[in-house]
């Protein structure tokens, strides 16, 4: 089942781990991969049609919700995204910026274009967040960006 659940913390640790021992020569989808707590993302990218583009040379940073993030939307909406290409890649486009953004880049407030073309909005106080969810790792290196894992899936205004 796409929906399995796993604490953020557990992403993290498993994230920081392949990131570390990697040395950064693994793209951002193999590092998600190698990460286990991201199989939902991995699904959804690959249904999209966004995974050859998010293996190439970037660079992206992309804003990563867990499994827990995805298992927290409404009943059935993984599944009705999965069913929709068009629906689905317009939401994971929303979760990436083009260029390399590390959290030293960032100040409360600032915005930043998505390659969805819709912006999102970063705060700093008391702790990073994007939009409505926080930033629970941040700066996960890859061979082509980063990586910033989020707690919940963001959706573009409508």
């Amino acid at each position: 089942m796409l929906r399995r659940s796993f604490i953020a913390l557990t992403a993290t640790a498993s994230f920081a781990t392949f990131a570390i021992a990697d040395g950064h020569s693994k793209d951002i989808v193999d590092t998600a991969i190698d990460a286990g707590s991201f199989t939902t993302l991995i699904a959804a990218v690959q249904a999209a049609g966004l995974e050859e583009t998010l293996r190439g040379d970037g660079p992206f940073t992309v804003f990563a919700p867990t499994d827990e993030a995805f298992a927290a939307l409404p009943d059935g909406t993984v599944e009705t995204l999965l069913a929709d290409p068009d629906a689905l890649a317009a939401i994971l486009t929303y979760h990436v910026v083009a260029g390399k953004v590390m959290s030293g880049d960032l100040s409360d407030g600032m915005t930043a274009a998505t390659v969805n073309g819709a912006e999102i909005t970063i705060g700093t106080e008391g702790g990073v967040t994007v939009n409505d969810a926080n930033v629970v790792s941040a700066d996960i290196e890859a061979s082509n960006g980063v990586i910033h894992v989020i707690d919940a899936v963001i959706l573009p205004p409508q």
